[in-house]
């Protein structure tokens, strides 16, 4: 054992993986391939360069599980696969001090005594947003579970028919109703509800409507939905108008997508929605609206578990700054990639594509946010579309794409009328230099 961990290609691997999950593959591997040149059914001798070649591919498929960088050539901009929004380099490193050090998380630094993990959130996200007050959770997931446990347990929670929705894991809004103690009642059709719909099923049981975001799809054609502003101007004193916004729109343009702030206006009791998607920050759920609600959800047993990290808070508070001063390092990702000019991103599909001839060709193509923002909107953008010359290759998209997630720094690509395409709406001027020497490799 001792003799092969000395070998020098399994060096990266200890670095990168620590040596006891190196010594765990090794056994394995050894055990493997002794069973192997046993078996009476096996022909073939011993032969080290194959165990050490196993071994190696071993250790890098599990290197190839590690968190690592990527490049996203999909043109899908809030990929929840690859991570939601990039968090700006610039908010990263200026938050980086307080994390690593101690810091006054829990402590009132006025008197000494504990305080509240919430720093100044309320009040930038008053300005913000224009909620009461306002509380950080792990998820958006967590806010709606929290927000039903707390305000709805063992009570009637209205919802649309049309927004009854699953997204990506499984995540089911009437799985979740159960979950939280709440009994979901349906009103509406898939395509029409209306806000007497909602009226008529009011009942003295009934402690919440709810609103939700679909997230992941539209329905378009012969639909209607109730206006937010009417509905709660008619709902009784004790039922939550509750909206989960979703994408976490703030400040930021984006065409179709209502705000956190034109739910808050319109009436809405409590909004919640994500952090990591157009806002452009961690992961984390925000919930605002109506201090007494925010209040009672804070005291919730489950907030102890749905608590973020001092990362999470320091993240946001820092975001929330720099939105607010108008700082290009608060947009968020999704804003400045689903605006940028054509021109622009043709020119860098250009030089992407120099020359390699009829090997790399610049197609047009679309992006659109993601994330569960926007599903059915794509903006212009422009790709190359990949023509190598080995003919196995030629056939095969799938291993083209199985090749470059195995670089050293990964791409993500995808595959259209049977090509792989890198879309240059993801991809960032500093990484086409990157792009030209590996792609060189595979394709000549």
């Amino acid at each position: 054992m001792e003799k092969i961990l000395q070998q020098a290609f399994i060096s990266p691997y200890i670095e990168r993986l620590s040596r006891p999950i190196v010594t765990n593959i090794i056994r394995d591997q050894v055990s493997r391939f002794k069973k192997q040149i046993l078996s009476e059914q096996n022909n073939t001798s011993f032969s080290l360069d194959q165990l050490y070649k196993n071994i190696n591919n071993a250790c890098w498929q599990m290197h190839q599980q590690r968190l690592q960088r990527v490049v996203n050539g999909t043109g899908v901009i809030v990929h929840t696969n690859l991570g939601r929004s990039p968090i700006n380099a610039e908010l990263w490193q200026s938050v980086g001090d307080v994390n690593t050090h101690y810091n006054n998380l829990e402590i009132d630094l006025h008197t000494g005594k504990r305080g509240k993990r919430k720093g100044i959130i309320t009040e930038l996200m008053t300005q913000l947003v224009d909620g009461e007050d306002t509380l950080v959770v792990n998820n958006n997931a967590s806010s709606i579970y929290l927000m039903l446990h707390e305000l709805a347990q063992g009570k009637e929670v209205i919802v649309s028919r049309g927004e009854q929705i699953q997204i990506g894991g499984g995540f089911r809004i009437p799985d979740i109703l159960a979950l939280s103690g709440a009994k979901l009642v349906e009103v509406g059709t898939t395509n029409i509800t209306t806000t007497q719909d909602y009226l008529d099923a009011i009942t003295e049981d009934t402690a919440m409507v709810m609103i939700i975001h679909t997230s992941n799809f539209k329905i378009r054609g012969f639909t209607k939905s109730a206006d937010i502003k009417e509905l709660a101007k008619n709902l009784p004193d004790h039922v939550v108008l509750a909206v989960d916004q979703g994408s976490g729109t703030t400040t930021e343009n984006m065409p179709d997508e209502p705000t956190v702030t034109s739910y808050i206006h319109a009436g809405a009791d409590i909004v919640c929605f994500s952090g990591d998607k157009i806002l452009g920050g961690p992961q984390a759920g925000l919930i605002t609206g109506k201090q007494d609600l925010i209040k009672r959800l804070e005291k919730n047993p489950m907030m102890r578990a749905f608590r973020p990290s001092r990362i999470v808070y320091s993240l946001i508070e820092e975001l929330a700054v720099r939105k607010l001063n108008q700082l290009e390092s608060g947009q968020g990702v999704a804003e400045y990639r689903s605006t940028a000019a054509e021109q622009s991103l043709q020119h860098r599909a250009e030089q992407l594509a120099e020359g390699f001839g009829e090997q790399i060709q610049v197609v047009r193509s679309e992006m659109t946010v993601g994330g569960g923002s926007l599903p059915d909107q794509t903006t212009p953008s422009w790709s190359v579309e990949l023509y190598p010359q080995d003919q196995k290759l030629q056939r095969s998209a799938e291993k083209v794409l199985k090749i470059m997630r195995s670089w050293p720094l990964p791409v993500i690509g995808v595959i259209k009328h049977d090509k792989v395409q890198l879309n240059m709406a993801t991809i960032d001027d500093a990484e086409i230099d990157y792009l030209r020497r590996q792609l060189a490799e595979v394709l000549q």
